[in-house]
């Protein structure tokens, strides 16, 4: 009994120690519209951290290189999204990308092809930006590219793959060091088989883990359908049945902790997090589990902050 009582023990801490590990190597992002408030963000994450620049539909890429600019004087790491269909011609991209590396100092980006319903220029992939060498040409080698626990609503799993395996193999040629974020997901256990998966069709990339931060289950919901979130989002809003419910706060608890259960040799390099507009609330949470202030309690799904 004793034995027993000493290896459930250990095992706890070991989760622990998993789920704090977790949280201290994470990314979050940013979707402000208003520079005044980076300033602030030095006092909520450490320097040098990550912070990826949401490109919000609508917004000009000025925007996102002031974003940038404000992350650097703010002491983090500037990482915008690219998206390829919202780039008019390969003059704008190529202004894009040289200032962002030029005035921001801009070495991480995550390339994704945006979600317009037709390319406002000759860049209609992700893979086709890639491939045309802007990225490494302003010295952007570490370079993200999106996956899809849950599949994607418009692009077929063959697709995926046979676009995935051309930025394989373009980034191996040209010394670019690939890596993926996926999207959020709150199945923990949906985003393990994927990551199966793709370790079995024997990709082999760094995986940053997309969760959502914390977050009213409105918030989530109204999220999630707008970004094509599958049986995860309908499990959430089963839930979602009485107006308390519903503008109750929830956080990635559950997903953390079963993606910490089951991360052992699937690549895992952390966690990246959707902030919806609440940086702040994102960060505070990071920081509370990347500290240990937490408890895993009796039940073998989430864990609870410490008040």
């Amino acid at each position: 009994m004793i034995q027993v009582q000493a290896q459930d023990a250990a095992a706890s801490a070991a989760l622990h120690d998993a789920i704090r590990a977790l949280a201290a190597r994470a990314s979050t992002e940013t979707s402000t519209n208003n520079v005044a408030e980076i300033e602030g963000y030095r006092a909520l994450r450490p320097a040098g951290s990550d912070v990826y620049i949401a490109w919000i539909p609508g917004r000009p890429y000025h925007h996102l290189l002031s974003i940038a600019r404000h992350l650097r004087a703010a002491g983090m790491n500037p990482v915008p999204h690219v998206a390829a269909r919202r780039l008019p011609d390969a003059a704008a991209a190529r202004d894009l990308l040289a200032r962002l590396a030029g005035e921001a100092g801009v070495t991480r980006a995550l390339l994704v092809a945006g979600d317009s319903p037709a390319p406002a220029g000759q860049y209609d992939s992700s893979v086709a930006l890639l491939e045309s060498g802007l990225l490494e040409g302003h010295g952007i080698r570490s370079v993200g590219i999106a996956g899809y626990p849950e599949g994607h609503r418009a692009i077929s799993e063959a697709a995926i793959r046979g676009a995935l395996d051309r930025k394989i193999d373009y980034a191996a040629k040209h010394g670019i060091e690939l890596f993926l974020v996926s999207q959020f997901c709150f199945d923990g256990e949906v985003v393990l088989d994927w990551l199966r998966r793709l370790r079995a069709w024997g990709v082999t990339l760094p995986v940053r883990v997309g969760v959502a931060g914390p977050a009213s289950v409105r918030t989530l919901l109204a999220y999630g359908a707008r970004c094509g979130i599958g049986n995860s989002l309908r499990a959430i809003g089963s839930q979602a049945i009485s107006l308390t419910r519903i503008v109750a706060q929830q956080g990635p608890e559950n997903v953390v902790r079963r993606v910490a259960e089951g991360e052992r040799g699937l690549g895992i390099t952390g966690l990246h997090f959707f902030s919806f507009g609440s940086f702040a609330q994102t960060a505070q949470w990071i920081d509370n589990v990347a500290s240990g202030r937490f408890r895993l309690g009796d039940s073998d799904t989430g864990f609870r902050l410490d008040s």
